[in-house]
């Protein structure tokens, strides 16, 4: 393996692999490895993808020697330090176990995977506390400057107490989206919105107010005919005692990602779409706050955007000196946590608590929890019919 406690500042080349030769592999994976490779030791060895024109074809464009069709066997020949899933989260468990048993650390797509319970068997697989390898999810949305800044300022308090949010992804998927057959359904996507698309918000907002506490929850299918949601609404209580409301959607043409804190001294509020800078961050301060003072607070220093490249920064860093990287173990956990929890309240009409959901609760082996009208079907839903 590359890294040991033993030797953690060697210099030789990382050597990663790609597992999944699609959209997001080229326009997010390969870019930022790409990138980085330019300035650190770091060497793409192989690329995986049950399609070997696909993965054939991907390798010959990046210059990439080794393409395999057989994820195990690329594992046992070229031993990479750093496996990057871009495929289905029907298959991150397996793969993710399967990289970490070779001695891979692994940076894993969103979503997660379909479960707590298979997030679980993946942290379980990890190796011994302090010395890895790891799985990190891909979580690019809290990196970057902007959320650096805003996450200091409200760890220190330097705003005064967070107090209210809400957190907003209301995307547009039409019905040719859906008339892809994987999509909409619990084995493919392992969710809708709250799961596919909103999930990078909410990660985002737990890393900047902390832990929840509790949720209350509404899921519906209001247009699409599918298994999963298309548009959920959320309260949150977190335990800081600030409050807040999610919206989840594939429902709205004018698309927009946003979250807004009202803290006692100013609110902070980002508004993007799939990525942010510095300037779709904007600060506005209560009465009484010295220009001094906001100016400080709008000075978020030199600008890096939110992108893989920039989480995936900080992971290499992490490898190389051997220690957990961020949006792995419990940190990459608690989000996946929110989601299901979100689920079991829509679902069940319930409050749900932080910590409520493990072994024994139909929401732990599946999101869905089994609950009627809501797990996978067999047969079409007649039409007309909304949950």
């Amino acid at each position: 393996m590359f890294v040991t406690t033993s030797n953690p500042s060697r210099r030789e080349p990382v050597r990663v692999a790609i597992v999944g030769t699609g959209a997001i592999a080229r326009g997010s994976h390969l870019p930022a490895l790409t990138a980085l490779a330019a300035g650190q030791p770091l060497e793409i060895v192989a690329a995986v993808d049950v399609d070997a024109a696909s993965v054939e074809a991907f390798c010959a464009e990046a210059a990439i020697a080794h393409a395999y069709t057989d994820l195990d066997r690329m594992l046992a020949e070229q031993r990479p330090d750093l496996v990057t899933l871009a495929t289905p989260p029907r298959f991150h468990r397996d793969q993710t176990v399967a990289a970490l048993r070779a001695g891979a650390w692994v940076w894993c797509e969103k979503p997660p995977c379909p479960s707590l319970e298979d997030f679980d068997a993946i942290e379980a697989a990890e190796g011994p506390s302090g010395r890895g390898p790891y799985a990190a999810i891909v979580f690019q949305h809290r990196f970057g400057s902007g959320a650096r800044h805003v996450r200091a300022l409200l760890a220190g308090h330097a705003m005064g107490r967070p107090l209210v949010a809400h957190c907003q992804t209301t995307w547009y998927r039409d019905e040719a989206y859906y008339s892809v057959p994987w999509r909409g359904t619990w084995s493919s996507e392992g969710g809708g919105p709250s799961m596919g698309h909103g999930i990078h918000q909410m990660d985002l907002l737990l890393d900047l107010l902390g832990p929840w506490a509790e949720i209350r929850a509404m899921a519906g299918r209001l247009v699409h005919d599918v298994e999963t949601e298309d548009v959920s609404t959320a309260l949150i209580r977190f335990e800081n005692g600030a409050m807040a409301t999610v919206v989840n959607s594939v429902l709205s043409p004018d698309e927009v990602s946003r979250i807004r804190i009202d803290c006692e001294r100013a609110t902070v509020e980002l508004t993007h779409l799939y990525g942010h800078r510095n300037t779709d961050w904007r600060i506005t301060p209560a009465p009484g706050v010295t220009s001094e003072e906001a100016d400080a607070w709008r000075d978020f220093g030199a600008d890096v955007p939110s992108s893989h490249e920039a989480q995936l920064t900080g992971l290499l860093g992490d490898l190389r000196a051997g220690r957990r990287p961020r949006s792995s173990g419990a940190d990459g956990r608690k989000s996946l946590e929110l989601v299901a929890a979100l689920y079991k309240a829509a679902f069940t009409g319930s409050t749900v608590r932080a910590g409520e959901i493990g072994p024994g609760d139909p929401f732990y082996g599946a999101l869905h929890g089994d609950v009627p009208d809501w797990a996978p079907r067999n047969v079409d839903r007649p039409e007309g019919v909304v949950a």
